[in-house]
């Protein structure tokens, strides 16, 4: 498998191709983000990285990088619950029509994963893109999948696209858009070390019902200073805020806002145990609002947001990766906001190779 991996980002997909165990390589990445091309030639020195605007590859151009495959994430912004919802009307739509339109004419192509949010499924630009794959000769699986059904502790509901030339035959039946993988094709992927630690240090997750490993296994050692809600945003939002422990075997799903919106953008973090975040928001809630002892209440509680690092041991990328030294904590956040779950796209990347079996 040879792939172009377009809208690139920080190069979730480069290490979800190496986790699968898939034998492949990435011919080139492409993204017009300069921040986040950064960090991909920063991890991934010898790829060719483009700093392009996909709206203005060709055909002739793509066809000299000899690839089979494409993984992309194309920008979310059009299909977001929190955005506008302009769908195929949005601009920032016109790179994915662009690549529709380039498909037909690229002959050697055979393997396409595409990544976008929640939502997309029922989105204008998802029957475009069904159209594509139906008239231009591929066979497709979707599927509306999440972390936590993995075993890692997050919740991060993506919609995601398999497809690939009617000759090469899927290794697995699937009549409809399904939310979840089936047991028999749970089978089909191979052990990792999330589902292995989430067997022997899990506990039941609330949101998937499945085993995940709990939040003890991603902290770092964390100056706490650096990560502490301020004063003012516990004065505003801190009864909105989604707290979780060490204990805890779920958080929610971190977007480009955290670190500086508190409220939807992902879970903070609480070094005590469950009851006594009770007793103290029960203390505050006695004590007259916004005053100092209340404030002071929950200031002893030491609520802190995750680091980037957490972060990105919550969306599994490996230990290896890392940020150039000039990216501040808030582009960390915002990068990764925009980012996949490595682990969720290694398993697909080996349902899509994998073929001839009956489940």
């Amino acid at each position: 498998m040879k792939v172009l991996e377009l809208y690139s980002g920080i190069g979730g997909m480069h290490y979800a191709l190496r986790e699968s165990g898939v034998a492949a390589e990435v011919v080139a990445a492409i993204d017009i983000n300069p921040v986040a091309n950064a960090v991909y030639r920063h991890n991934f020195p010898k790829t060719i990285l483009m700093n392009r605007n996909i709206e203005s590859l060709s055909t002739q151009e793509l066809e000299k990088l000899d690839f089979n495959a494409i993984f992309m994430s194309p920008p979310c912004q059009p299909f977001t619950r929190l955005g506008l919802k302009k769908d195929a009307l949005d601009n920032r739509a016109c790179s994915l029509l662009h690549i529709l339109n380039l498909i037909p004419e690229l002959k050697s192509l055979r393997y396409i994963l595409l990544e976008n949010v929640k939502g997309f499924e029922v989105s204008q630009m998802r029957e475009k893109l069904v159209h594509c794959m139906e008239t231009c000769g591929y066979d497709y699986r979707e599927l509306i999948l999440s972390p936590c059904q993995f075993g890692v502790p997050n919740s991060r509901n993506r919609y995601y696209l398999l497809a690939k030339r009617k000759s090469l035959k899927f290794s697995f039946v699937q009549p409809s858009l399904k939310d979840d993988l089936s047991s028999k094709l749970i089978k089909l992927l191979p052990k990792s070390k999330h589902s292995i630690l989430a067997e022997k240090n899990g506990k039941i997750n609330s949101k998937s019902g499945r085993m995940c490993y709990t939040l003890d296994n991603i902290l770092e050692n964390v100056e706490e200073s650096k990560y502490l809600l301020p004063t003012k945003l516990l004065q505003k939002r801190a009864w909105v805020l989604d707290i979780r422990t060490s204990e805890n075997s779920g958080s929610c799903c971190f977007t480009k806002g955290y670190g500086h919106y508190a409220e939807g953008t992902g879970s903070v973090y609480c070094p005590f145990a469950d009851e006594t975040i009770k007793l103290k928001y029960g203390e505050a809630g006695n004590r007259e609002n916004n005053s100092d002892e209340q404030v002071q209440v929950l200031l002893d509680l030491k609520l802190r947001f995750f680091s980037p690092k957490e972060v990105c041991r919550l969306m599994c990328f490996p230990e290896d990766f890392d940020f150039p030294k000039d990216i501040t904590n808030r582009q960390k956040y915002r990068l990764l906001g925009n980012s996949i779950n490595v682990h969720v796209i290694s398993r697909l990347i080996h349902l899509l190779h994998i073929e001839n079996k009956n489940t």
